[in-house]
């Protein structure tokens, strides 16, 4: 059974900030979890002519991490941070790459995220995104549509492996 903290009581009367914060944290489980109980093998599986993968798709919400939450926050460059320089980099897997590895370096970068924005408000501007200044507020809200839509990926692609019905290599 999939867990929707989001719904919860305590949510519904919490301060915008915390609701934001729940519905990041949820999407971010439910992407992290898309790995569990699956080989190495069915998490590299490619099933689409693009780089996506059940394990590019973690890796690449932990860029995605670095990205709105380290780059923008602290102003260091993707080089500093040590993320490649565009999103679709994110995606390429190496061969060091496995679902514990890439598990554990997503979690990272949500608790990274999480420290980075701790003593901000909604309002506090991010002055380190190619786009200008954007207020927390608003990179919370990029962040959570970009995850959604990647947890709707990763369900799809779950479900194609996992049924069988997956044709690719």
């Amino acid at each position: 059974m999939v867990s929707h903290p989001s719904v919860q009581p305590a949510v519904f009367q919490a301060s915008l900030r915390e609701q934001f914060e729940a519905f990041l944290d949820e999407h971010r489980s439910a992407l992290h979890d898309s790995l569990d109980g699956l080989t190495e093998e069915q998490a590299r599986r490619s099933l689409v002519t693009s780089k996506t993968t059940l394990l590019g798709l973690v890796k690449h919400a932990a860029f995605v991490e670095r990205v709105w939450f380290d780059e923008a926050i602290s102003c260091r460059s993707r080089t500093e941070i040590g993320i490649p320089a565009s999103p679709d980099e994110s995606f390429d897997l190496r061969d060091g790459d496995t679902i514990a590895s890439v598990q554990g370096a997503y979690r990272q970068a949500c608790a990274a995220s999480r420290r980075a924005t701790a003593e901000l408000t909604l309002d506090d501007l991010l002055l380190g995104n190619r786009r200008g200044p954007l207020p927390l507020r608003w990179v919370y809200l990029h962040t959570l549509r970009e995850l959604a839509q990647h947890c709707g990926h990763a369900d799809i692609l779950r479900e194609q492996i996992l049924d069988g019905t997956a044709h690719g290599g």
